[in-house]
């Protein structure tokens, strides 16, 4: 099974185009140890040939065109593509947006549980996904798949898991008070199985805390990749780049003692990366003492074009 990461940002990229905040801005002069990130998509494959999408970021255009083995074959005609299906983990504008750059009349599958695919439903802007062509099929939580693409089954089965985490921003119901309307399958984590084998990993790019059902889930996993977002609770505050917490935002931060670093620490995870890393984080910069202590503790951190095979 081939693995691309195809973005390793949180929403907003790197640099941001907004943010003037200190890894955003260290970008743009080109200093050293600071790279662009587009956010974050993971693409599969069991063959090479067919690919499975696990989210559709919003700079999914230009990771496709970074990345030769999702562009289309010449030998198959004026259009075509091997992106076979997308998965989705939640509703957040940076996993479903780059749906919106798959809409030329091009036949795929959409995953994603009732909550998510409620969200597609509920804005007519995804209608732009011809339904004659562009199936949505729902995860039930907890039960393998196999991935099927316009033509069948790809070589990728799927578990979809709920974990620990919070509706997207833009759907908050204050009236719902602490919860903010937050319900199961709003935020998933995937299972991801060669089909036919036992080669597998896990992606869980959002998380809010590591509770018993999850930690159990993810006990002894041969390869996570896992939400890198912050590394430390308050740090969008402290930088002046935004007025909530990593917990407010429904993602755990890698330092502390409550943190993921220590989280994992008993968890036996063979190899463990970081992904959807946000432009305030100060493990983005590689000569940073957190990069330094992230890498000490046995966590790599992932970045765009990495490539890893299972």
């Amino acid at each position: 099974m081939l693995i691309k990461v195809l973005g390793s940002a949180a929403g907003g990229g790197l640099p941001q185009w907004n943010c003037n905040g200190r890894n955003s801005a260290g970008v743009r002069k080109g200093v050293a140890g600071l790279k662009a990130r587009t956010q974050a998509s993971v693409a599969v494959s069991a063959n090479g040939r067919d690919w499975v999408l696990l989210n559709a970021s919003p700079d999914l255009r230009q990771q496709i065109n970074e990345t030769p083995e999702l562009q289309p074959d010449t030998g198959k005609g004026a259009r075509n593509s091997p992106i076979e299906a997308v998965l989705l983990t939640n509703g957040d504008v940076d996993a479903i947006a780059g749906l919106l750059t798959l809409r030329e009349a091009q036949a795929f599958t959409v995953y994603g549980s009732k909550r998510v695919l409620d969200v597609l439903a509920a804005n007519s802007i995804f209608d732009v996904l011809d339904a004659s062509l562009v199936a949505r099929k729902p995860m039930t939580l907890g039960r393998p798949f196999a991935v099927e693409g316009p033509e069948g089954p790809v070589g990728i089965e799927i578990e979809a898991f709920p974990v620990p985490g919070k509706v997207a921003l833009y759907l908050e119901d204050e009236k719902a008070g602490a919860r903010l309307g937050t319900q199961e399958g709003d935020t998933v984590g995937l299972k991801v199985t060669e089909a036919g084998s036992d080669r597998h990993f896990f992606f869980v790019p959002g998380c809010a805390k590591l509770d018993a059902a999850t930690s159990a889930k993810l006990r002894g996993a041969p390869l996570l990749l896992f939400d890198g977002t912050l590394y430390t609770n308050d740090e969008m505050i402290a930088q002046g780049l935004m007025n909530k917490t990593g917990e407010r935002i429904g993602h755990m931060n890698m330092s502390g003692s409550g943190g993921t670093i220590a989280a994992f620490a008993d968890l036996e995870v063979k190899r463990k990366i970081f992904i959807h890393i946000n432009n305030s984080n100060p493990v983005l910069c590689e000569d940073s003492p957190e990069r330094e202590a992230v890498e000490a503790s046995g966590w790599e951190v992932a970045y765009d074009g990495m490539t890893i095979r299972i």
